[in-house]
């Protein structure tokens, strides 16, 4: 029995060589990020244990906050330090660099104005004007807009650098075109509680996005492409609520405009 299992060991140990410590490194780690921000990183958690530490001003942005820097930290920030000081990438070869510049920005200007023709469609839906911005004061101050949304791009940075970066690059060299499909999976299912619609079609846009970075070999055209509908959604809102605009057509953009 002894020698049988002393035989397993070493078997085990054999093929354990054979793996590439940085993909399983980024595999494993990209889970343990997952469940620290997710754990750690919630408004509850900031309400509950830090919120009385600022003025009650404060508390309401402050958590959401929180909650989107502690995302960017455990997405961009602790991925990218891991890569470089453990592994010792630079930072083109980690999707950090401009990689195919010209691309990327024809692109983001092609989808960019589609967007924000589409956001402000939607924005006339008195639904969307009740949740959007989430942090509901920002819609009719500037200066906690301001802040709300520079925290919200911070928020998207480490989204998305955490799949379309330290994920599809990290593991790029062990799973070559397929580490587009290896990234897409996890962010996925991260949509489970979503719509149904949304949910399938984060299947789309994961794979889309993984192949768009790779492609352009940078992963930051993913964070416009993605974070775009949702901050002018946000910026959209804000200005109808603060002007009364109502419609979709250019007196209604005019209006609208006048509360910028």
């Amino acid at each position: 029995m002894i020698s049988r299992l002393r035989a397993e060991w070493t078997r085990a140990l054999t093929a354990l060589r054979t793996l590439d410590a940085q993909t399983i490194f980024v595999l494993l780690a990209a889970t343990l990020l997952l469940i620290i921000q997710f754990t750690f990183g919630s408004r509850q958690l900031f309400r509950e244990e830090l919120a009385s530490f600022f003025p009650a001003q404060w508390q309401g942005i402050l958590a959401w906050g929180w909650w989107f820097g502690t995302q960017g930290v455990t997405g961009f920030v602790l991925p990218v330090l891991a890569l470089v000081l453990f592994f010792g990438r630079r930072p083109g070869e980690i999707g950090l660099g401009l990689g195919n510049w010209r691309l990327a920005t024809t692109l983001a200007a092609l989808y960019v104005p589609v967007v924000a023709v589409g956001t402000w469609v939607l924005s006339d839906g008195a639904n969307f004007q009740a949740q959007y911005p989430h942090y509901q004061p920002a819609a009719r101050d500037w200066t906690f807009f301001l802040i709300y949304e520079a925290l919200f791009l911070f928020y998207w940075i480490g989204w998305e650098y955490l799949w379309r970066g330290f994920v599809l690059f990290g593991t790029a060299h062990t799973f070559g075109l397929y580490a587009i499909f290896v990234q897409t999976v996890p962010f996925a299912l991260l949509h489970l509680q979503k719509p149904l619609a949304e949910a399938v079609l984060s299947i789309v846009g994961g794979v889309a996005l993984g192949a768009l970075v790779w492609r352009c070999r940078s992963f930051w055209i993913a964070v416009p492409i993605h974070a775009a509908q949702m901050m002018l959604l946000d910026l959209w809102c804000s200005l109808r609520i603060r002007s009364g605009a109502s419609g979709i057509g250019l007196d209604a953009l005019a209006t609208a405009l006048s509360a910028w």
